[in-house]
């Protein structure tokens, strides 16, 4: 069957990859000049596969005024007359209490390990040099009340197959020695931290380049520069893709458009709960005779992540976090920019050259593709040969290679591994 995926980052390509194996012929159709060149491209790094509790939990909402009026704050708010922004935002809302939040956590939890699972087989069949590591990651905590309560959730997130430990500050210095520097304000301030043994990094983009290759290898067409316009159909079947170029035929098609599918699904009739959170990141670059982080650092307070990338010239360091719900702009904001680089030099003093100053740390915003509960939309449209994988917020790179494999075996007819309750269309 010929397929056609809609979008080049990690979500389309992983679901190429797939698809490619079972024997479909695969066309992927991007509208930039290269794979992974939004989303994908500069991510936090982190494969996170045990801190998937959605954003919407029933402790958010106390502090959205707060961070409102801090101009760096981890999440801004840019109001617009914007229907689907004011309904996204009333559903992410009702979605911020304690039953939605551990009940997404577990199906989230689900499909993470699943997808762990997928990347760990990956890895040992295909030679991708993508700085690949399993490091663990530490999160740290400011106040014994934020630390409390963590230690007061690791006997759920326990019982639902996670490997965490608390540490008090010593045991956490002694895990990554540069939270004793003298200098780091983050080391001043931490109380302990949650360490995750089963943690990855990698970086997200080399990964799509290596996929790209063997996708190519496979017999997987690309066609970029190629913008889709819009979804022809007859009846409950898409019959081409609409393009600036032609038009192009297809048996079956997959969206993995991220914060853009719901424009594209929008005339067809069906409304995806999403909208993009624009986040940020600056990379590191490495120093000759500069100390590299050993394991990936989340700080809780700031909601930053610090994800160190092994490459061919040594580590770099991945900086990445915040939030602006502030519509399709992929603007990189130098205020933003300014605040992750300050963040980075205060935690991390000697972990870089930071003399360059924040331009030459190879800025970056991205939006990520959230629905207001937190789970991504995979499976089956109202049109008998439309599928969707979307939706994936911060956990795009986490969770591509599960969502991946079920929209595969939904399209192949086989019962997939992870339950869909709660990730359709209509969940």
């Amino acid at each position: 069957m010929h397929i056609t995926v809609l979008g080049a980052g990690v979500t389309g390509l992983t679901t190429a990859w797939y698809l490619a194996r079972d024997g479909h012929q695969v066309e992927v159709v991007e509208r930039n000049q290269g794979v992974a060149l939004e989303a994908s491209f500069a991510n936090g790094a982190q494969l996170s596969y045990s801190y998937v509790a959605p954003l919407a939990g029933p402790g958010v909402l106390p502090k959205v005024p707060p961070w409102l009026l801090r101009r760096d704050a981890p999440l801004r708010f840019y109001p617009a007359l914007d229907l689907q922004q004011w309904r996204w935002l009333l559903e992410f809302v009702l979605a911020c209490n304690r039953g939605t939040s551990d009940l997404t956590t577990r199906r989230l939890l689900a499909l993470s390990f699943y997808s762990r699972a997928l990347m760990h087989q990956f890895v040992s069949e295909e030679n991708i040099d993508f700085g690949y590591v399993r490091n663990g990651k530490l999160v740290l905590f400011s106040t014994g009340a934020d630390f409390d309560g963590a230690r007061r959730l690791l006997d759920f997130q326990r019982s639902l197959g996670c490997e965490q430990n608390a540490l008090d500050r010593t045991q956490c210095i002694a895990l990554e020695p540069l939270l004793g520097d003298p200098l780091s304000a983050l080391g001043s301030r931490f109380v302990g931290g949650i360490h995750t043994v089963s943690e990855e990094v990698g970086d997200c983009y080399r990964f799509c380049q290596g996929l790209e290759i063997r996708l190519r290898e496979m017999g997987v067409t690309f066609r970029f520069d190629t913008r889709v316009t819009r979804l022809e159909t007859r009846g409950n079947r898409v019959t081409a893709i609409d393009t600036p170029a032609g038009s192009l035929p297809t048996d079956l098609c997959v969206m993995t458009l991220g914060a853009h599918s719901p424009i594209l699904a929008r005339p067809l009739g069906i409304r995806l709960p999403i909208y993009p959170l624009k986040g940020y990141s600056v990379t590191l670059p490495p120093q000759p005779g500069i100390t590299a982080l050993g394991i990936s650092i989340t700080d809780a307070m700031r909601k930053v992540v610090y994800a160190p990338l092994a490459g061919a010239d040594g580590n770099s360091l991945r900086v990445a976090g915040m939030a602006d719900i502030a519509g399709y702009s992929s603007e990189i904001e130098a205020v933003r920019v300014k605040q992750l680089f300050i963040e980075a030099e205060r935690a991390f003093p000697a972990a870089a050259d930071y003399t360059q100053g924040p331009d030459a740390m190879q800025p970056w915003a991205g939006l990520r593709p959230a629905t207001p509960k937190g789970t991504p939309i995979l499976g089956a449209s109202p049109y008998d040969n439309l599928y969707l994988n979307s939706g994936h917020g911060a956990l795009g790179w986490t969770l591509a290679l599960g969502s991946a494999r079920i929209l595969a075996d939904l399209i192949k007819g086989t019962v997939p591994e992870v339950p869909l309750d709660g990730f359709t269309l209509r969940g």
